[in-house]
């Protein structure tokens, strides 16, 4: 008997055509993903499309078991889908694999659109929002998972039942001050951040002027010390003459000498920087002392932590050998990594000058580098070190994954998926009991490291009424963009097409200004006409991107037309839906409240706000972006009419919204 007859019969013969019939998409291939397809084979699901961007890597086969030790260097995808067909070889089922970004151009509304439900198996909050975004819009529903060591979570998604990805806040990537990380490190991770997003670059990634002087004067209007700011940019112009001679047989001593001793007596010599209370003062390195064995350690500014197996601290000389990754080195062993590995990558740089490197946690001689720096300027500063699998772990924001949390994750996917097919209605009474008795009401599912009561759930919230993404208006449009002029776009599809629609409280006589935007690009307002003879090609809209047009009073909600293919039956260079949709208002503006100067009294101390099972990953980006408002009206108002033209050609803004910074051309 096959195994299908005994899936029909626990499913029963409805579910199960649905299981055969819906086609299915999974984005990613990695831990939760390789479960998740092999899961899905073993179900029974007939139509599966999987999608991943990445290639096998060795430190991926202790948890995607789908991959062996020759798969190395494979894609994901393609690798996955063969492996996965053997779990069920005669069911009759097609897996079409595609190595590939789930953000390229042709993956549109129109893509989204086929299938019946997407699974996210991603690893990163950008590929997630976007995901989350096509899926709103195509009206498709979508199940988001993710793990962190032990926990997990499950969460089903769909458009005006639940709360979509974008309705939760999530916690703000962690960031650190520039001259905390340059000047003043008092962490392990500052020194990490330090090699590889500062140092790295300026030795062998893409050397960015303009942008290294904008980070630091963003820094020193943030009100941080101005004379260390000065001081670093002095640093910044030095770096460029180093540079240029790291190929030097004695280039990589040169970086050391620069960078270890010198770059520290010169902040040395700025006293009222070392007056702050908790600062330590750094110890200049010296690179004959510490190859010779006389240079003495600069003692920790902390008590070090215990080591295993009775080593000493990574500054010392007793650290016991261990395994590569796990054991601590010397200062001795740091400084000749230091040279050795620069060495390496300066050899990379000459034989490829036109491509710059950038770190890799897998690539042995980045990862190298920014070992040996951290700990380096550790030392220099009383810092304990960190072995290569911490500074590994820190540099590469590895979260912990464990094999069976994804094996547990997958499967509860699988579950989530047959009751969202059983479309049963969301539970709507306060006792949290289904509508209906049909089956199991969809539901959030948690993994938890309570050993008694591993698993939880909760209901889904209802969808989020001021969120951005899923409460704005998608319309796909099949445009020819080699034809099809932005002014064809606001005078026939905005003004005519969208002017139709039903608008919600709109007065009878009331006339509706529109403002075009690209991401954050303003292509078009009722005073800015000059890119209306252009085409969208010409203006880099592309396939895959969205036009988002907005009422001058922000009244109704964005309207989004998400650019696809053009339709080669169409008679013109566009095509739409027959009839617009309804425009919607758009939630009221914060109420505004006047400062008091008596205090608010509370009865009670309000519950903490609920929060996701995801963990995010910690970033090392040293920098955060900032927002301006526009200028208002009455800052340009002794300017012509031909100046003002002028200005919206030449100037950058940066308009507060809520959803993205704009920036006008």
């Amino acid at each position: 008997m096959p195994r299908s007859t005994y899936t029909e019969a626990l499913l029963g013969p409805e579910l199960y055509k649905k299981v055969r019939e819906t086609k299915i998409l999974v984005v990613g291939a990695g831990g939760i993903g390789c479960e998740l397809l092999k899961n899905l084979v073993l179900v029974g699901f007939a139509n599966i499309e999987i999608i991943d961007l990445d290639t096998i890597d060795l430190s991926n086969l202790n948890r995607q078991f789908l991959f062996r030790k020759p798969d190395i260097s494979k894609p994901k995808a393609l690798v996955a889908a063969v492996t996965a067909r053997h779990f069920n070889p005669s069911s009759g089922i097609e897996i079409h694999a595609r190595h590939g970004n789930v953000k390229d151009s042709v993956n549109d509304i129109e893509w989204i659109k086929s299938f019946g439900l997407v699974m996210n198996a991603l690893d990163n909050m950008d590929a997630r929002r976007h995901v989350n975004r096509l899926c709103q819009a195509a009206n498709v529903p979508l199940i988001e998972s993710g793990t962190a060591g032990y926990l997990g979570q499950v969460t089903p998604m769909i458009k005006d039942k639940t709360e979509c990805f974008d309705c939760v806040p999530k916690p703000a990537p962690k960031s650190f001050p520039v001259c905390t990380i340059r000047s003043t490190p008092s962490e392990p991770i500052h020194c990490i951040v330090w090699g590889k997003t500062y140092l790295f670059g300026k030795l062998f990634g893409e050397d960015d002027e303009d942008m290294d002087t904008e980070e630091l004067d963003k820094a020193k209007a943030g009100g941080e010390n101005a004379e260390e700011i000065e001081n670093l940019k002095k640093e910044a112009v030095a770096f460029r003459e180093v540079r240029k001679n790291l190929g030097e047989e004695n280039g990589p001593v040169k970086v050391f000498q620069k960078v270890f001793n010198e770059d520290i007596n010169r902040l040395l010599a700025m006293e009222d920087m070392w007056k702050k209370e908790g600062r330590v003062k750094p110890v200049p390195l010296e690179y004959d002392s510490i190859i010779n064995g006389s240079f003495e350690t600069p003692p920790l500014r902390h008590s070090a932590p215990q080591q295993p197996n009775g080593q000493t601290s990574a500054n010392g000389s007793n650290a016991k050998e261990g395994l590569k990754d796990q054991r601590e080195l010397t200062l001795k062993e740091n400084l000749e990594l230091f040279i050795d590995s620069c060495k390496r990558l300066a050899a990379r740089s000459i034989a490829y000058p036109d491509v710059s490197l950038a770190f890799d946690k897998d690539d042995d001689d980045t990862l190298d580098f920014v070992l040996a720096t951290a700990n380096l300027r550790a030392t220099a500063y009383g810092i304990a070190n960190k072995t290569r699998f911490q500074v590994k772990e820190m540099a590469g924001n590895i979260i912990p994954a464990i094999a069976t949390t994804n094996a547990i994750i997958a499967g509860l996917i699988v579950m989530q998926s047959l009751n969202i097919f059983r479309q049963l209605p969301l539970p709507s009474n306060a006792n949290g009991e289904a509508e209906s008795s049909a089956g199991p009401a969809i539901k959030n599912v948690f993994l938890r490291t309570d050993p008694i009561k591993p698993l939880g759930f909760s209901l889904p919230s209802r969808a989020d009424t001021k969120c951005s993404v899923c409460r704005d208006i998608y319309i796909p449009l099949k445009v020819d963009l080699s034809k099809c002029t932005l002014g064809i776009f606001v005078n026939d599809i905005v003004k005519t097409w969208l002017g139709e629609a039903n608008f919600e409280d709109k007065e009878k006589d009331e006339e509706v200004e529109w403002t075009i935007f690209e991401g954050g690009r303003l292509l078009a307002d009722p005073d800015f006409d000059d890119n209306y003879g252009r085409t969208l090609d010409d203006l880099d809209v592309k396939r895959g991107k969205m036009l988002t047009v907005r009422d001058e009073e922000g009244k109704w909600r964005p309207v989004h037309f998400c650019i696809c293919e053009s339709d080669p039956q169409s008679s013109t260079s566009y095509s739409l839906l027959s009839a617009p949709p309804k425009i919607t208002l758009a939630p009221p503006a914060p109420i505004q409240r006047e400062p008091s100067e008596e205090p608010i009294l509370l009865d009670s101390i309000p519950p903490p706000a609920a929060s996701t099972a995801e963990t995010v990953p910690v970033s090392s980006s040293t920098s955060t972006g900032i927002k301006r408002s526009a200028p208002d009206d009455g800052d340009v108002k002794d300017l012509t009419a031909e100046e003002e033209q002028a200005v919206k050609r030449r100037k950058v803004e940066v308009v507060e919204n809520d959803d993205d910074d704009f920036e006008i051309l």
